[in-house]
C-alpha cells in the first residue's frame, strides 16, 4: 500500500508514526514553514519534524490548488491512497480523485457535527458528553464527505489538551483500520452525513480566550477547559491579564454584576457569572506559571466587590 500522508500540527503526528509502520509513505505533505518566538526562527511543523525522523520525503507546496508541479509529483509517486489529518487546506478535484483508494481524512469528531478547523475545542465549549474521531472519505465539500468508520470518548472534565492527545490516539487506530481493511480488498461501508445534524467549529483565535462574565457559570467553566493549552481563558485585574485555567461551578445565585469578585480564600476565587458563580482554583498572572489560588493568595489579595475585565 503506498500512502501519501498530509498533515500538518502535533495531532498528525502519531498517526504518520503508525502508518510508516505498516504502509509505504512516499510523502509527508505540510504546511511552510512559520517564524515563532522572539528570535523569528523558522522552525519545522511538528509533521515535517517526525516525517525527517522517520526518513520520509517532505514536501511543503505554499499552494496546491493549480500546483502542477505538486500534483504531477503525486501522479508520478501513484498513491494508492492519500491521508490528511488538520493539514489545514482543502483539497481540489484533481488530487482527490488522484489515489486509487481515494484520500481519507482523520476528523477529531463526531461528524457531522463540529465540521471545521476546531472541533476540539468546540465539541467543550457547547456541552458535548461526547466526542470522537471519524475516518472520513474527503470530498470537495468541508468536512462532507461520507464517514467510513468512528470511535468516541467521553468529553467530561477534560481539557483540549487532553482531548487532542486521546483523539490522536484513536484516531492513528481507526485510520490503520481502514487501512488494512483497503489492502485487503474488503468492502468499504460509508455512511453519507445528515446535513441537518451538522454544524461549524470555527478556528480559534486568541481574542476568544477573554472571557465574557455574562456568560452562565457552566458555560465559563467550559471555555477554562476548551482553551487549555491554547489561548487560556483570561480577564483582567485592573490592567494586568488574569488567566484561570481551572475553575468549579458553585451552584448558587447572586444579585452581584456578572465578574464581581465575592470572595476569596485558599479554596478559591468566586467570581460573579451572568447565572451562578465560578470559583477559579488555579490562576496564572504575568510572568509567573500556573499557581494554585491557595498559594496565590499567600503574598496577594484580591478584595470582594473587585470586578474583573478590562475597562472601556
Amino acid at each position: 500500500m503506498k500512502v501519501v500522508y498530509m498533515g500538518t500540527p502535533e495531532f498528525a503526528v502519531l498517526p504518520l508514526e503508525r502508518i510508516s509502520g505498516r504502509f509505504e509513505v512516499g510523502y509527508a505533505v505540510t504546511s511552510q514553514d512559520k517564524p515563532r518566538n522572539r528570535g523569528k526562527k523558522l522552525q519545522f511543523t511538528p509533521v515535517k519534524e517526525k516525517a525527517i525522523e522517520l526518513g520520509i520525503e517532505v514536501l511543503q507546496p505554499d499552494k496546491i490548488k493549480g500546483n502542477t508541479e505538486f500534483i504531477n509529483t503525486l501522479r508520478e509517486y501513484d498513491p494508492d491512497v492519500i491521508v490528511v489529518a488538520a493539514y489545514g487546506k482543502l483539497l481540489p478535484k484533481e488530487i482527490l480523485e488522484l489515489p486509487r483508494f481515494g484520500c481519507i481524512n482523520i476528523h477529531a469528531s463526531l461528524l457531522p457535527r463540529h465540521r471545521g478547523a476546531a472541533p476540539i475545542q468546540n465539541s467543550i465549549l457547547m456541552g458535548d458528553e461526547k466526542t470522537g474521531v471519524t475516518i472520513m472519505r474527503m470530498a470537495e465539500g468541508l468536512d462532507t464527505g461520507n464517514m467510513i468508520l468512528k470511535a468516541e470518548t467521553e468529553t467530561a472534565n477534560k481539557t483540549s489538551g487532553m482531548l487532542h492527545d486521546e483523539l490522536s490516539a484513536i484516531g492513528s487506530e481507526l485510520v490503520v483500520e481502514v487501512l488494512d481493511a483497503m489492502e485487503r480488498g474488503e468492502t468499504i461501508n460509508e455512511e453519507v452525513q445528515d446535513e441537518s445534524l451538522s454544524c461549524y467549529a470555527p478556528m480559534i483565535f486568541k481574542k476568544d480566550g477573554e472571557i465574557d462574565f455574562t456568560l452562565s457559570a457552566e458555560e465559563i467553566e467550559r471555555k477554562t477547559r476548551a482553551f487549555d493549552p491554547w489561548p487560556g481563558a483570561y480577564t483582567y485585574l485592573g490592567e494586568e491579564q488574569f488567566k484561570i485555567w481551572e475553575a468549579d461551578v458553585i451552584g448558587e445565585e447572586t444579585d452581584a454584576a456578572p465578574g464581581t469578585v465575592l470572595s476569596s480564600d485558599a479554596s478559591g476565587i468566586r467570581i460573579a457569572a451572568g447565572k451562578g458563580i465560578i470559583s477559579a482554583r488555579i490562576i496564572q498572572v504575568p510572568g509567573r506559571k500556573r499557581t494554585p489560588v491557595s498559594e496565590y493568595i499567600k503574598g496577594n489579595s484580591i478584595a470582594a466587590g473587585t470586578v474583573l475585565g478590562k475597562e472601556n
